[in-house]
């Protein structure tokens, strides 16, 4: 994981790759870290299931949505306000390619094991577009080993520690801390262990917290 270096300060956030809010918070805090190079943070990517239920051969998408929303006029209802704010932000995604709707685990471990060679965030950007943008399924491990080839991991451990149950426990007891700690939506970030902020927030509302923490000096 991303262990602080003196002078930064610690930034977890909990999320899950399928999750639009998710995507949608996640480009908001990108585009205030590019206007404030010189922010303090230190990110790692805390693993957050949205259906820790959900089987692993995971579901038709149009039939976990209809479970979820009850029906057609539901499910555009729900994604009316996704799509909105994502073309706001150039994401442009593209649900209409989803076929499944994943089970995210193996996932979960991809990112961890991309936080113990410092690359998290791409991996989880990568994560992100395959899904909404791409519509393949991060369950797959050839999908995952190529996100995390693209991230600079190596292709063959990735593949290997896949096939095992390698830091599944350590995925799943990272989850259940944060439900105990009362995280239960994402995404959640939580700045220097201490600070909770919930919810999808604008770019100004990060460039306000960077100013506080560094004195308008990150700019």
């Amino acid at each position: 994981m991303t262990e602080p270096l003196p002078g930064q300060v610690r930034l977890d956030i909990f999320a899950d790759p399928v999750c639009p809010w998710c995507l949608i918070g996640k480009a908001e805090l990108d585009r205030a870290l590019e206007s404030r190079p010189g922010h303090p943070f230190a990110i790692t990517w805390q693993p957050f299931r949205l259906d820790p239920q959900m089987p692993q051969a995971g579901m038709d998408y149009v039939a976990y949505m209809k479970m979820k929303f009850t029906d057609e006029k539901g499910i555009i209802a729900a994604m009316k306000p996704v799509m909105e704010a994502s073309e706001r932000q150039g994401l442009w995604i593209n649900p209409s390619l989803i076929e499944r709707m994943p089970n995210t685990l193996d996932a979960h471990r991809l990112l961890y094991w991309a936080g113990l060679e410092g690359v998290q965030t791409p991996v989880m950007s990568g994560l992100m577009r395959a899904h909404w943008r791409e519509g393949r399924n991060i369950s797959n491990p050839d999908v995952l080993v190529e996100i995390g080839e693209k991230a600079g991991m190596q292709g063959a451990m990735i593949r290997r520690l896949l096939a095992t149950a390698e830091d599944r426990d350590q995925v799943a007891s990272r989850e259940l801390h944060a439900r105990q700690r009362g995280i239960n939506s994402v995404p959640t970030f939580i700045v220097a262990d201490g600070h909770v902020v919930t919810g999808a927030q604008p770019a100004s509302l990060w460039q306000n917290v960077i100013d506080e923490l560094t004195g308008g000096q990150a700019q």
